[in-house]
């Protein structure tokens, strides 16, 4: 597998934008310069992530997200 990220990468396994293959080798965000652990979705081209809001779920189970705007940098996390 190749070390480019694609432009848009979710952690939900329904979105087609899911790849369990990538997020087990590890991909790290940053976000507006900070990095973030809480990115449930990312899309470089449109410069958004999506973070979950603390513990708080959905009537449907999902995490409550938040759509922020800004620079973003996705990359992989170094393996130990």
């Amino acid at each position: 597998m190749s070390d480019a990220l694609p432009d848009r990468l979710s952690a939900d396994p329904q979105s087609p934008y899911y790849n369990e293959e990538l997020l087990n080798r590890g991909v790290g965000i940053r976000f507006k310069g900070v990095e973030k652990d809480n990115v449930i979705e990312y899309c470089l081209s449109e410069q958004w992530v999506k973070v979950s809001i603390g513990n708080t779920l959905t009537r449907s189970g999902k995490p409550m997200s938040m759509k922020l705007n800004g620079p973003v940098e996705a990359y992989l996390k170094e393996e130990k």
